[in-house]
């Protein structure tokens, strides 16, 4: 099992949003079940949850694990082919974002479209590397920073471009032989905060602080 797959597909992708299928593969990435102990969970017939099964397996979002004699029937025991998904944009090739067509460094609708070919190219690189039993050569920093104003950000955005283009000038090589593009993105976004923990903390503010013990 990995831990993340990208989804490719858009027939995968289709299959894999469906609610009952969903449902089906969070218990499946969890432990590895059958139709019978499945449908117990999720409140449907057996039957019903081997259709979904198979469908999910046609499409290799779950995995056979072992396969057990019981009496006169053979219990087909699966896992998820992964912990999570994540759906690629090529899997809506015909309306997928194309980061060359307005670049706009401003734009948040701009890094959406960063974002998105990211997710497309790194999900090629990692299935390809899977096939190959291979590994992909990345690096990744994921930090936060509170700042005091908008101009502080605008100012931290700055030097964090000009930074990075004395980096590039520094590394770029056009003339080595066997060299390899790589791609660089990076990005300033606020920290969105899901709506239910936003309820959380307000909830937590009307209540006031907690009583001392």
């Amino acid at each position: 099992m990995f831990d993340v797959a990208v989804i490719e597909d858009a027939q995968a992708a289709e299959v894999s949003l469906d609610p009952v299928r969903a449902r089906l593969l969070a218990e499946l990435a969890g432990e590895p079940g059958s139709a019978t102990t499945l449908a117990a969970k999720v409140g449907l017939p057996r039957q019903k949850v081997n259709y979904h099964l198979r469908i999910l397996e046609q499409h290799g979002l779950v995995e056979l694990v072992e396969e057990r004699r019981k009496g006169n029937c053979t219990e087909r025991v699966l896992r998820a082919s992964a912990a999570s998904y994540v759906i690629s944009p090529s899997a809506l090739a015909a309306v997928e974002p194309d980061p060359d067509k307005a670049p706009d460094r401003l734009s948040a609708r701009w890094l959406l479209a960063l974002g998105a070919r990211m997710i497309k190219e790194v999900g090629l690189l990692l299935t390809g590397a899977q096939r190959a039993g291979k590994k992909v050569g990345t690096f990744a920093l994921d930090a936060e920073v509170r700042f005091a104003s908008a101009g502080d950000r605008a100012a931290f955005a700055e030097e964090l471009a000009a930074a990075t283009a004395a980096l590039i000038s520094k590394y770029h090589d056009t003339t080595a032989e066997g060299g390899r593009p790589h791609r660089l993105l990076l990005a300033v976004h606020p920290r969105a905060v899901h709506p239910a923990a936003e309820q959380t903390t307000a909830g937590r503010a009307a209540a006031g602080p907690p009583e001392a013990e």
